[in-house]
């Protein structure tokens, strides 16, 4: 059974993800996109591992905390611009549940690992850094990428789909492969698979 302490401390997560101005229709129902991609975070996260801890589950929670509040226009375009928007994200991220999870009582050790992991600092160093990096990978897969479809010509969605494939593990990649795509969804993973063998 999860403590009062860690029920709390998804609430208030959830509460300051729940000011979210963009809503999205995720699995049938209309929420405010980081609190539903929130929630989808948290349940890839239990299909990927079947004892996550307490460190990884805030982690999933808050990974991408109040993300609006830094838009993609707020740093210059380009390359350069998108890294830099990208750290001054993982950043934000971890200030807010930083300062959320001390709120709540947790000790140093534990708010430090759920920063590092909405930090990205542990990728490559840690199994829970892999399983959030999948689970957020899996939640772009299901809820983006069919927006994308249209948008996009097919080389640079098999790109994409290339690069997401790279970062995720051999059970990530698995449980793509049971994504409710539309057909041709379907087609761009399975040709950016065989490209990634």
């Amino acid at each position: 059974m999860p403590s009062e302490r860690f029920a709390n401390a998804i609430a208030a997560i959830d509460a300051a993800n729940s000011a979210d101005p963009t809503l999205v229709s995720v699995r049938g129902r209309q929420r405010q996109k980081e609190l539903a991609h929130a929630e989808l975070v948290t349940d890839w996260v239990s299909r990927l591992t079947t004892n996550p801890s307490e460190v990884l589950l805030l982690a999933a929670r808050a990974h991408h905390i109040r993300r609006w509040e830094i838009p993609r226009s707020s740093h210059p375009s380009g390359r350069a611009g998108y890294l830099a928007w990208r750290r001054a994200l993982h950043g934000h991220h971890a200030q807010i549940v930083t300062a959320l999870l001390t709120a709540e009582g947790y000790d140093a050790d534990t708010v430090g690992g759920v920063a590092d992991l909405v930090s990205k600092r542990r990728l490559g160093r840690d199994p829970d850094a892999q399983i959030l990096e999948d689970a957020v990978c899996l939640v772009f897969l299901e809820t983006q990428l069919s927006d994308l479809v249209p948008r996009l010509e097919t080389e640079k969605l098999v790109q994409i789909l290339r690069k997401t494939l790279r970062k995720m593990s051999a059970p990530g990649i698995a449980l793509a492969g049971d994504l409710p795509l539309d057909h041709r969804g379907r087609t761009l993973l399975a040709h950016a698979l065989d490209d990634s063998d």
